[in-house]
């Protein structure tokens, strides 16, 4: 890891362990893209950027150099109007109503470490010698409209967190209008994009197809980043796979709506730039004033998109979540929803938890419907006390007495949102984002609260710490249940409304940092409807997410495939549920849903004291399998083996650091008529060692299990599955 300047060519170079990102600038102020790939000792000038004279329909800054034109040139901060027809990554409208902007270099600084971005999530480095960090200084000389580029990288990650800072450094108001954090260009076009669509129970799935000329983008404008796309897009060269091949990976470390997209220009290079969505977003910049992007981490892979997953996992895990459950084994939990719905008591609960105990589950998570007068989804939400009808000793008591069981207790909440069928509402109908003269649009019976008011945010934050003071709460699911309509707020001018999305970001980011900094000792879980806001902002501040809400075995095997991508094991709470299942009816094996679910943090959503005594024996068992391994699972590197979106067969296995030990899952949907025998190979165990495999106690080489494969056995019914564990011996 080092950050080297050329003063003489005003080059600069950075290197991660095994990458290297090379700029330049050139003629007279443009920050260049001269290179990000494999690392280099450097480069050589001729190779740099080649200077080509174009016709006429591209401008030339330099009239008596027409070998040189910004809508040629590859630029880390294009701006747009003065001659590069592409996709800016930033806009900024002045006062006489002009965009027209220019940003040239000014200087630089080179910092050991990693600086925090204020008031938003981000990596961040523990010690000074982890990262290094360059921050480059662009500004407008006409309108005085600065940027502050930093690019960070790690020493132990090749990866680069990159984000820019805004700054109005002239005598007049101007309005952003475009703010990415990062872009970046590429000389060709030949690649594949990858990225990761869905919807409510059907999230990020996988979708891959070449680039053609034009844009091709990913977005949310929904308020948050969304079931139906993820901040996260890949390019791919031609062929690559999980092993071989380049892979660009561009990641947002952001929960509100965003923009990624890769535009081919006619001369086949490629522009990907990632950011807030401009869309519906305006922010008022006075002198003197900043705005702050999130970050952006770029990943480059040499080796498939499996070096590029672990590259994120190992950062996300270590360097992006924080706090006393980063490094800790999570507990296997039981939450009430499926079990009981609404329709609960505290006698009930404590069942739940005796048969939690009775077979080694640690933790009894008590869902919606405990609070106001909560028997449907049609009430209370913001009204955050006890419903005595239910839980007539509170709080204080159902946690004593799930405890008493020998079982951990965790809640739920929805803290940014509420009814209109609240006393929170009937006392503050202005709390919520609305505009004036139009309908509250309503989803789920409830609006949103403008967590851009310093008042909401202020009250939300103290009844959260109020509840979590009141019992043993060791666990917390915040979920969020509906994106924005009629985005305004009561408290802004009406040249801020558009600010009010972004406000109401960074105030969700300031309850949050606030109450999980109160209360360390607490597991936090975030939630959106499952997967709607599974994010790197999110995993800031709670390091797992609910990573759907259809539990269905089968259709787990994409979800959680997708998820990998970009996301390590110990982000994804996985659960057993019952069956039929709740979301698509579909009927699988007791073993099968536990092997899904043990590919991430395990949790059971049913009622556990509706269990034949046959299917208790296999929970136990499960439990104390999955504790056994679940160190592996959260913290080792995940390899992916067989993808359900390409093959009936879905394998992948977890190997520990030192990699002396290994967990293979293997799952087969759909039973086919005299099928092959089925043989499959390994991945990122050591070759000279040898393994014992657990279940058999047959001793394998490293290289055999890597290089030839082993037979799995055959599968002679749907919904089948097994899991290996190998240990070395």
């Amino acid at each position: 890891m080092k950050i080297d300047y050329n003063e003489a060519e005003q080059l600069f170079h950075l290197q991660t362990p095994n990458t290297s990102y090379i700029m330049q600038v050139v003629k007279g102020g443009y920050l260049a893209h001269i290179y990000w790939g494999r690392k280099l000792r450097g480069i050589h000038a001729l190779e740099r950027i080649p200077y080509v004279e174009r016709c006429s329909f591209h401008p030339n800054p330099d009239p008596r150099d027409r070998s040189f034109s910004p809508d040629t040139l590859p630029q880390e901060l294009p701006g747009y109007g003065c001659g590069d027809f592409r996709h800016p990554a930033y806009e900024a409208r002045q006062a006489h109503g002009g965009t027209a902007s220019e940003l040239m270099y000014r200087r630089h600084a080179i910092i050991s470490g990693k600086p925090a971005l204020e008031g938003l999530p981000a990596t961040y480095a523990e010690a000074d010698e982890e990262a290094m960090t360059l921050e480059i200084e662009l500004e407008d000389a006409v309108t005085g409209l600065q940027a502050i580029l930093r690019y960070t990288v790690f020493a132990e990650h090749d990866a680069i967190a990159r984000s820019v800072c805004y700054r109005n450094a002239g005598g007049a108001a101007m309005k952003l209008q475009r703010a990415l954090s990062m872009s970046v260009d590429f000389p060709h076009a030949e690649f594949d994009l990858l990225r990761l669509p869905g919807a409510w129970a059907r999230e990020r799935h996988i979708e891959r197809h070449p680039l053609a000329a034009g844009t091709q983008s990913v977005e949310s404008r929904r308020g948050s980043s969304s079931h139906q796309h993820n901040p996260f897009i890949a390019l791919l060269s031609r062929g690559a796979d999980e092993e071989h091949g380049e892979v660009y990976g561009f990641s947002l470390v952001y929960s509100g709506s965003f923009l990624a997209q890769a535009e081919i220009d006619q001369f086949r290079s490629t522009r990907v730039s990632m950011g807030l969505n401009p869309f519906d977003f305006e922010w008022l910049l006075e002198p003197g004033e900043s705005f702050q992007t999130p970050e952006a981490v770029m990943v480059y892979s040499a080796a498939g998109l499996g070096g590029m997953s672990r590259t994120y996992h190992r950062l996300y895990r270590t360097r992006l979540c924080r706090g006393r459950y980063r490094d800790r084994e999570r507990p296997v939990l039981v939450n009430n929803w499926e079990a009981t719905y609404f329709d609960f008591t505290a006698d009930k609960i404590e069942a739940l938890a005796g048969g939690a105990a009775e077979l080694g589950i640690e933790l009894l998570v008590l869902d919606d419907g405990w609070f106001g007068k909560r028997n449907d989804d049609r009430s209370s939400l913001g009204d955050w006390f006890v419903n005595t009808e239910k839980l007539p000793g509170g709080l204080a008591d159902v946690a004593k007495r799930v405890n008493a069981q020998g079982v951990q207790f965790g809640l739920w909440f929805e803290p940014e949102m509420i009814s209109p069928d609240s006393e929170l509402y009937r006392a503050h109908p202005d709390w919520c984002l609305h505009v004036p003269e139009r309908r509250r649009t309503q989803a789920r019976s409830q609006l949103i609260l403008d967590f851009s008011r310093e008042d909401v945010c202020r009250a939300v934050a103290d009844m959260l710490t109020g509840i979590l003071s009141s019992a043993p709460i060791a666990y917390v699911k915040w979920d969020m249940n509906r994106n924005m309509t009629e985005i305004g707020s009561a408290a802004l001018p009406p040249e801020r409304q558009r600010e009010t999305a972004h406000r109401y970001m960074l105030g969700v980011y300031r309850v949050m940092e606030q109450v999980t900094s109160a209360f360390p000792e607490v597991l936090f879980e975030s939630c959106s409807g499952g997967g709607g806001r599974f994010d790197p902002g999110m995993l800031f501040y709670m390091p797992q997410t609910w990573t759907s809400d259809n539990t269905d075995a089968v259709e787990r095997l994409k979800i959680q495939y997708g998820t990998s991508l970009v996301y390590p094991a110990s982000a994804m709470g996985a659960h057993v549920s019952a069956v039929p299942n709740h979301q698509i009816g579909r009927v699988t094996s007791l073993e099968m849903r536990g092997h899904v679910a043990m590919s991430g943090n395990l949790g059971y959503e049913l009622d556990l004291t509706k269990f034949t005594e046959a299917e208790k024996t296999e929970v136990k068992e499960q439990v104390a399998f999955y504790k056994s391994v679940r160190a592996l699972v959260q913290h080792g590197d995940m390899y992916r083996l067989s993808s359900p979106f390409t093959s009936p067969v879905t394998a992948w296995m977890f190997v520990s650091a030192d990699r002396k030990e290994a967990l293979l899952g293997h799952f087969r949907v759909l039973a086919g008529p005299n099928p092959a025998i089925g043989r499959i190979k390994l991945r990122g165990l050591c070759p000279d060692t040898m393994y014992r495999l657990e279940q058999t106690g047959r001793i394998y080489g490293g290289d055999e299990l890597m290089y030839a494969g082993i037979h799995v056995p055959q599968m002679e019914h749907d919904f089948c599955s097994i899991l290996y564990r190998f240990t070395a011996v």
